[in-house]
Parts: structure tokens; sequence; C-alpha cells
């Protein structure tokens, strides 16, 4: 049986369901209705939050907590105006965060997914400035479908809080380009700041948001109003005490970005920007998929041509508000664009996990354009599909696991033991000291899971790295005592020596291995060279 027969077969005898019909009916009275619609959305974002924390931590059940994850937590242990490597926001979000939960794997998935669970809600709200509920629900239905708001949100970092901040920051400016107020300046300067202060890389969405102001048709209209101009200044009397951090510390972030981003070849350049826009695309084509298979499925007819004309139609649309959805387009198509010329402009590194923040209005685009026409019960359509979906992934997680560790039993970033070598050496630190074990030394994919997974939570130290975290300093470890690891796998290993040596002279020197075992699955094996130096008499 084709496609295009199969979907209306199904559609017909969804229509003989009474509870089916029934629930499409009050699953589109509450998406249209003013009240119950904003509840719905919560209780949808709620509800995908839950599951897919459910999901990863069954998925990285054998897994540690990635190094990300583990920095931010660092980060959270000392509020500070920035990081070294960032801004302060996305630690200032985990400290308080884990002053409420327990340092614990679940508590960071929890994170990651109250992270996007917020995010879709104002996706939702951007969604009404743009279209009318009903299309504003779908959208947000598609960004759950979106693999950035589900596996590929795993990862809490400041990466994945742009997907707050910046649907903050658009939200804030199309409300100040419509209201054109001194109040909507201000909350639009404030979200820029809040923006800002989560990554430097959201100055490609501030420049969006800027291109789309310049280039929309009523732009004299909105420069000529307040709002603009309270809005940049509010933003740089909110940033002032960050740029003042930042001039103290010569820019530590941007050389940061400088040093580590860097290529050596106009090819290897080429070929990181095609990487990027396949694995973007990519990512993009489930959601849109998933989606049009929900559209031809609400078809209620066996002509295919039909089909066609249900679901696209010429003139005007009374659930779209052309005006806004001009400035999603430019927006969405200056994002989308704009980096990827300027990486192969300038010679600009470009990883594939910058585009996590950057495309979470293209559903919105997308179902804004006019001509689409979308049914009621679509959405009951879409909603079935994530449900099915997201049900299938949960009952298979455990296996899944347990299939993948089997697959790649050696991959040490993943299976590493980390939190078990945290514990040993907790117990190590106390035994001999009898006392809070304080700092730890090592490259980031070391120190930054023992400061995670020790229950002394000791403030990492990075040996030789010019972007310090500021959380402490080699004098402090000095002071204090530290333990300094180093893994025999790693290919840093000499300079990881090399600097105990010069930092660690005359400490204990221990040889520890760990191996980790995932329902009989056993993980690589990795030997470590530990150093502990005694607190300062």
């Amino acid at each position: 049986m084709s496609t295009a027969s199969f979907l209306p077969a199904a559609a017909s005898r969804a229509r003989r369901w009474p509870k089916v019909r029934r629930w499409a009916a009050w699953l589109a009275a509450q998406a249209t209705d003013p009240k119950a619609s904003l509840w719905l959305v919560i209780g949808f974002a709620a509800a995908h939050a839950v599951l897919w924390t459910l999901i990863l931590v069954n998925l990285k059940a054998a897994q540690d907590v990635h190094m990300d994850v583990a920095e931010a937590y660092a980060w959270g242990q000392k509020f500070q105006l920035g990081y070294g490597k960032h801004p302060p926001l996305s630690g200032w979000v985990a400290g308080l965060w884990f002053m409420v939960f327990p340092v614990a794997n679940w508590a960071t998935y929890a994170l990651a997914m109250a992270t996007l669970g917020c995010g879709l809600v104002i996706c939702w709200l951007i969604a009404l400035r743009v279209v009318d509920r009903r299309r504003a629900f779908f959208v947000v239905v598609m960004l759950a479908l979106y693999p950035i708001f589900n596996f590929k949100g795993f990862k809490y970092n400041p990466d994945l809080l742009q997907l707050v901040t910046l649907p903050l920051l658009v939200l804030a400016y199309l409300d100040a380009f419509e209201k054109r107020s001194v109040r909507s300046g201000l909350w639009l300067g404030l979200a820029g700041a809040l923006a800002l202060m989560t990554k430097y890389w959201v100055l490609t969405m501030i420049g969006a948001v800027g291109l789309a102001a310049l280039l929309h048709p009523d732009r004299l209209k909105f420069l000529r109003s307040p709002a603009p101009w309270v809005a940049i200044a509010t933003l740089l009397a909110v940033m002032a005490p960050h740029l003042v951090w930042l001039r103290e510390v010569d820019f530590v972030p941007l050389t940061y970005a400088g040093e580590v981003y860097t290529y050596l070849t106009r090819a290897q350049n080429v070929q990181l920007v095609v990487g990027y826009i396949g694995h973007n695309v990519a990512l993009l084509a489930l959601p849109v998929a998933l989606a049009s298979l929900a559209l031809a499925w609400a078809s209620r007819t066996r002509q295919p041509s039909a089909l066609f004309a249900q679901t696209w139609s010429r003139g005007p649309n009374p659930g779209v508000n052309f005006s806004q959805a001009l400035n999603v387009w430019i927006i969405q198509a200056v994002v989308a664009i704009g980096p990827v010329l300027g990486a192969l402009a300038f010679m600009i590194y470009m990883k594939t996990d910058w585009g996590i923040s950057l495309f979470f209005l293209t559903p919105l685009a997308l179902i804004a354009i006019p001509a689409l026409r979308l049914r009621k019960v679509a959405l009951f359509h879409i909603v079935a599909i994530w449900l099915v979906i997201t049900l299938t992934v949960l009952a298979a997680s455990p296996y899944i696991a347990a299939r993948e560790m089997a697959f790649n039993p050696n991959g040490a970033a993943s299976y590493g033991a980390r939190s078990e070598l945290a514990r040993e050496l907790t117990q190590a630190w106390r035994t001999r000291f009898h006392s809070r074990w304080a700092v730890v030394a090592g490259t980031m994919e070391i120190n930054q899971p023992l400061a995670f997974y020790s229950p002394d939570h000791p403030a990492p130290l990075t040996p030789g790295e010019l972007w310090s975290s500021g959380l402490t300093s080699p004098e402090e470890a000095r002071r204090l005592g530290f333990i300094g690891v180093c893994d025999t796998t790693d290919s840093r290993l000499p300079t990881c020596e090399a600097w105990m040596a010069a930092n660690a002279a005359g400490a204990e020197r221990l040889t520890i291995t760990t191996q980790r075992f995932f329902k009989g699955h056993p993980g690589p094996a990795i030997t470590w060279k530990v150093f502990v130096v005694p607190p300062a008499k």
C-alpha cells in the first residue's frame, strides 16, 4: 500500500474511534484556550523533562557525567563574575541547583531536562507573538522531537543554558518591537545581558536581532522609539561588573577561545564547516519529517491531490502575524548562515555543538509560513508521535546502555571509572590527614569529575592553564595540600608528569587502577599515577 493511500485510511479509521476523537478534541480545545493553554504547555514540558530524565538515567547508567557537567558543578561551588573560559551564569545556575538537589548523576540529567523544559515554555511564548495558539503548541511538540531537546540535551553546560537565555532574548525583542516602550526596552536589555552572561557566542544571536531590526520594513518605527536605546543602555549597565572582571583577568576568556579553537589549514576549516552544516541539518530533519507526517496524517481525504490542497493554500492566513514572522525568519536565516560564512571568511574553528542554541526558531519559522494550513487533529497526531517515541526509548534505554558498553568497552572517556577513583582518593586523603581533601590537580578530564564525585568536592586545578577558573591557585594548593592525578592512557602524560615533578616534589606516589563493570560488561582498566602532597605545616 502506498503512503498516499495508507495515511488517509489511517485517518479514516481514527474517525471511527470515539475515544481518539474525544482526546483529539480535548487537546485542541486546551491548546487553543487562552487560560488552559499555558498549563497545557507547562504540563507537557514537565512531562517531557521527567520522562527524558528517566531515559537519560538509564542510558547513561554505565557512565560518569560528562566533563562539562562536572565543570559547571565545580564553578557553582564559588559564585564569581567569571570562570576563566566563560561568563558565570551557567555556574550560578548549577550552584543554585545543587543547593537543593544531591550531587548525583540523576540530578545532572534532571538539571539538563529542567533547562530544556523552561526553554520549551519560553519558545511557546515566542510562538504566541507570531502564530495562533494551535500552531504555537504544534511548535512546542516539534521542539520536543528535536534531538537537542531530548537525547542530545543530556549535557548541562553553557551551550544548553542558551536554550533558555536566547529564547528569552528573542521574546524580549519581539515584545519591544511591538510595544516600542521604555519598559519593553528595559526587558530587552536585561535579556541581552542575561544571554551574554551565559556565553559570548550569543553575540551571533544579538547580531541577528540587530539585523532583523534594521531589515524589517517597520524599522523606523522601532528605531525612533526609546526601546532599542533603553535596551542598549540597560545591557551595558548590567554587564558593567562582568566587563570590569574581564579587564582585571586580562580578557582571559578571549585568550581561551583564540588558543583552543584554532586550526592549521584551509582544508581543515572547510571540513569543520561542512561537518557543522551536516550535523545540524541532520538533527533538524527529524522534527521536520515527523511534523510532516503529523500534518499528512491529519488529512481526511483519500485523494493525494486534495491532501496537498488541505495542507497548503494561497491567500492570507489569520493565524500568522506576518510582521513578527518576518522578524523570526530574518533572525533564523542570519544565525543559520552568518556563522558559517564567518567561519569560512575568517578561518574560525567551527564546533558542531555551537549549533545547539541557534536553531530553536526553525520549527516556528516553518509553521509560520502563511500558506501552511494546520488542522486541529494534527495536534493530537504530533503528540501521539512524541509519546510513542518517548515511551519506546524509555522501555529500550536499559538494553541500549548495556549494548553500547558491550559495543565500545574501551571507551575511556565514557567508562573510565573516575567516580570509583574519586572515592578511593578521598579515603586515602582522609586516612592520612584526617581532614577534608581541598584541591585536585590534573587535566580537566580528570580533575572536574573528581571534584564532582568526591564527597569532599575538592577545587579543581588544571596545571599550566592560562584561563584559570579562579576556584583555587597553585599557592592555595601548596598551602592546603593536594592530590595530583595523571592518566597513563593520555597523550599528555609527559606534560602532566613534568608539572607534578616541579610542583609536587617529595609527594607520596601511588599507582591506582580502576575498572567498571556494568551488567557483566567490563569497562577499560585505567592506571592512574597519583601524587599526594600534604598540607603545609
